[in-house]
């Protein structure tokens, strides 16, 4: 994903509409000023210069050592220490989009700011925003936590707001006067997940406050919204599960609900521009383990437990189900630890905290026990070094890798991280304690040359894939299509694999490859690559022109997908095309429902798709442009 020629790479035709119209509506609901007539709010965020100083945090009396990008709040700290901390840190991120900088932004239980001081502050790269209580009502802050458009030239657009979270808290909205800024906003796109809020207030997914304002793909789970109906704008697609909803706007392409109170009923194409999938119920859920701080002071780390048919959320009538480990029972790593350091640690039966850095890894940390718990704070980043694979874990149940980022570095690693055995299975997987990875984000490419075969492979069986944006980089640093290779993004070989909100994007093979039974997918966002030189040089067979986004193998028996979208911009000023968007065994027990394909930006782009499934529906092309072409049920 990146902005191209001064605007956005998604539509400029429908959607641009769509956002005139939604920023005029929520503009008379609200009272509020004309789009674009107000700066932004946030308590001063948006004044502060890039640079400003900030000064390493140190540990509370109690504390562990989280490193020195780890501030924890204290709510007996005055409002405005705390809002010039997160404003430095905002102004230091806001733009930084491939720095090394990582930031956790932690508050211990307890009410931030007032109607008449509230804190509201904006949220950038690379930056975690969480409370630090057992439940999401123990943390309250009176104000917002925003993520706004970023502005260039004069084109305003939240397409490239990667890689931040907020989770865990409360938040009552409070900013009066924030001008057109009134509110809730969280504009983002992919790998920005909002997990266990509760939001009382107007929420926004877009800001309509600056032109063209286009967004792309976003994930909410465990959460909850008091304040209204939730704009969602221009949100070209966005995953919801497990959640409570106070109402939903609009749908652009691609919208889809698992499990969720007050969900827009289904509607895929039934209505002109509108394409929901929605599901009373998510089959399976495994919730982020969350650190926390207990009322006498301990620190602890929790892991929810698994759970069939989720609906609303794990805390409704109480605190989430689920274990609590105390943080004695984790190695705390930090940036310039040795692999061998933490490997040895692993060994010795300890959980692993990875501390807000980026940790160079030159060969495996590997993960050999079960139920042992990998969690990153501020989206630490793992780069893979000397072809390694930076992270592997062995054929055993209940592992679960959350919260943190992997780099490929520049020898090319054949696999970035491997779940199970890469030939052959062991079977000491369990139903019903499956391995889950939540929030864990690849990159080929961007802040660094890199190369990997693979991102993510899966050989063990029930496995839960929560949340992940697999990324070879079509901007930034070491980008093109000899620079940053990488073949494909995802390889499930194990069966009874599911996932919830899966993003892969611009590998140069098949972006997912599918080839255990019994596997599930509730929300599929892909682009094919963007670079491709040539036909020639972009053929999956003699006769078959490109690569399918998704290709579920043919010995597969039995398979569920459901609210898929596939987009092309091949951007090299001639015609490619892919047959097929999706490529799966004609059988009963396969089975795809509400798949969408689209053809982005005719200023530019070339080529398309010929069909979505197989040789079923139409084609995605210059013909028609950002318009999507569905299939509703396969067969």
């Amino acid at each position: 994903m990146t902005p191209r020629s001064g605007l956005g790479r998604r539509a400029v035709g429908r959607t641009q509409v769509l956002v005139a119209v939604v920023a005029v509506s929520v503009s008379a609901l609200l009272g509020a000023a004309p789009a674009g007539s107000a700066a932004p709010g946030g308590g001063g965020g948006a004044e502060l210069k890039s640079g400003a100083g900030l000064a390493p945090a140190t540990p509370p009396t109690g504390a562990p050592d989280l490193g020195p990008n780890a501030y924890v709040f204290d709510p007996s700290m005055p409002v405005a220490q705390i809002q010039a901390t997160v404003d430095a840190v905002a102004a230091q991120q806001l733009t930084n989009q491939f720095g090394e900088e990582r930031y956790a932004l932690l508050f211990k239980p307890g009410t931030y700011g007032t109607s008449q001081q509230p804190l509201n502050f904006q949220v950038g790269y690379y930056t975690e925003v969480a409370g630090l209580g057992r439940d999401p009502g123990d943390v309250v802050i009176n104000g917002s936590v925003n993520v706004y458009n970023q502005c260039d030239a004069g084109s305003c657009i939240a397409l490239n707001n990667f890689w931040r979270s907020l989770s865990n808290l409360t938040i009552r909205v409070t900013n009066p006067t924030a001008g057109c800024h009134t509110g809730e906003f969280w504009a983002v796109s992919q790998a920005a997940p909002m997990r266990r809020v509760h939001v009382d207030g107007f929420v926004t997914l877009m800001d309509y406050c600056s032109g063209p304002s286009f967004a792309s793909g976003g994930f909410i789970a465990d959460s909850k919204f008091t304040g209204g109906t939730i704009v969602n704008g221009s949100q070209q697609q966005f995953y919801v599960r497990s959640s409570d909803l106070d109402g939903w706007s609009n749908s652009v392409w691609n919208q889809v609900f698992s499990g969720d109170l007050g969900a827009p009923q289904e509607c895929f194409g039934c209505a002109p521009n509108t394409y929901y999938t929605t599901f009373s119920t998510t089959p399976l859920t495994r919730e982020k383990p969350y650190l926390y701080v207990t009322d006498s002071g301990q620190w602890r780390v929790f892991v929810p437990s698994p759970k069939r048919d989720a609906r609303g959320t794990s805390w409704a009538t109480g605190s989430t189900p689920g274990t609590s480990l105390p943080l004695s029972d984790f190695y705390i790593a930090h940036p310039g630890d040795s692999v061998s350091t933490i490997n040895n640690q692993l060994s010795r039966g300890r959980h692993l905290l990875l501390t807000p850095g980026v940790y160079d890894v030159p060969h495996t940390i590997d993960v050999k026990r079960a139920d042992s718990v990998v969690l990153g704070l501020g989206l630490a980043t793992l780069t893979a070094q000397r072809g390694a694979v930076a992270l592997s874990v062995a054929d055993v149940p209940g592992v679960d890798l959350a919260g943190f980022t992997v780099d490929a570095g520049p020898v090319s690693s054949p696999v970035l991280v491997r779940i199970g055995k890469a030939h052959g299975r062991n079977h000491r997987d369990d139903g019903g304690n499956p391995t889950a990875l939540q929030d864990v984000f690849f990159r080929i490419g961007g802040p660094h040359a890199g190369r990997a075969e693979v991102s993510l492979e899966v050989n063990s069986s029930n496995v839960l894939l929560d949340d992940l944006w697999v990324w070879r980089a079509d901007h930034g640093a070491g980008v093109g299509w000899t620079e940053n290779t990488a073949t494909i993004g995802v390889v499930v070989n194990g069966d009874d694999v599911s996932a919830t909100g899966l993003f892969v994007e611009h590998y140069q093979g098949y972006q997912v490859v599918w080839n255990g039974d019994r596997g599930s997918v509730i929300f599929f966002q892909s682009e094919m690559p963007y670079d491709v030189p040539s036909q020639a040089a972009w053929r999956s067979s003699p006769t078959t022109d490109g690569y399918a986004a998704f290709k579920v193998a043919p010995d597969v028996t039995t398979f569920d997908g459901a609210g898929m979208g596939t987009y092309t911009f091949f951007n090299q000023g001639i015609d490619i095309f892919a047959e097929h968007a999706y490529e799966v065994p004609t059988r009963p027990g396969v089975h795809l429902h509400d798949l969408l394909t689209i053809f982005l930006d005719p200023s530019n782009g070339k080529g398309g798709i010929r069909h979505v499934v197989n040789d079923t529906g139409g084609s995605s092309t210059i013909a028609n442009p950002d318009v999507p072409v569905i299939v509703v049920d396969y067969p």
